[in-house]
């Protein structure tokens, strides 16, 4: 639960890992000192350990990076059926068209509002008005693509489908996120590499055990704030939703993301 929430993780990571770099002090002081064969293994092994916690942390920002891309993209084609099923809702009859545009119109901006919120009890809410809109703008044009089958009205129906499509792609890749797997190994190698850095200082400086955990949590930070679509400081702004409802608005549609 705590990757949700990336100041949470930040503080969490940077307690632990200091005191893992105390931990590790205490231990140096109840152990006889390292001769130089020893201590040349305990740098190999150092160096092996921060190597393999380096790698796994940049594969995690890696995977936090492209999910945070796809769902930009997302969002962009969002924008792109939305726009174009505004569009091609002129091909329905004159009453059903209107019903049509004003129903995405509403679903417009409860699309909007799902990307904006960071309340769950209003998430709650956005679903289901989601939900309630796509039955209304199926069956809105269901009903004459059923009745009339022809090539224009399946023009319609298939952009109506690919806003529902959308929408599920959209949900999806919010629901992706590094698993929690992840997040556990690198937490218990980011422990161990402090524990030896505290077990192998050579001096008693206070000043610099602080240093390492918190480089590291700044890192878990940033991999949590990517990672987290709603909780984060990084999020997907609907940019290109916001810029077609405009349009929408003023009936003038233009595809921005084109």
């Amino acid at each position: 639960m705590l990757e949700k929430f990336p100041i949470s993780i930040f503080l969490f990571t940077f307690f632990a890992l200091w005191l893992s770099v105390k931990i590790g002090a205490f231990i140096r002081k109840r152990q006889p000192p390292l001769n130089d064969d020893q201590r040349a293994d305990f740098t190999v092994l150092l160096g092996a350990v921060l190597t393999l916690l380096g790698l796994i942390i940049g594969f995690s920002f890696s995977m936090a990076m492209n999910r945070y891309d796809q769902r930009k993209i997302y969002e962009e084609a969002e924008a792109n059926a939305i726009g174009t099923e505004f569009v091609r809702a002129e091909l329905l009859p004159a009453d059903d068209a209107a019903k049509a545009r004003g129903l995405l119109n509403r679903y417009l901006k409860q699309r909007i509002a799902f990307y904006e919120t960071r309340d769950r009890k209003s998430l709650e809410q956005i679903n289901r008005e989601t939900a309630r809109l796509q039955n209304d703008m199926w069956s809105a044009v269901r009903v004459d693509a059923a009745a009339h089958p022809n090539a224009v009205l399946a023009l319609v129906a298939s952009g109506m489908n690919d806003v529902l499509n959308s929408q599920g792609y959209t949900q999806a890749s919010w629901w992706n996120r590094i698993p929690a797997a992840a997040w556990s190994l690198m937490g218990v190698i980011a422990i161990f590499s402090c524990l030896l850095i505290g077990n192998g200082a050579h001096s008693r400086t206070t000043m610099l055990g602080p240093v390492l955990p918190l480089v590291i949590a700044i890192a878990f930070f940033l991999i949590a704030d990517l990672d987290s679509p709603r909780g984060g400081l990084i999020r997907v702004h609907p940019q290109n939703l916001m810029t077609l409802s405009t349009a929408m608005n003023s009936s003038d549609v233009n595809h921005p993301t084109r």
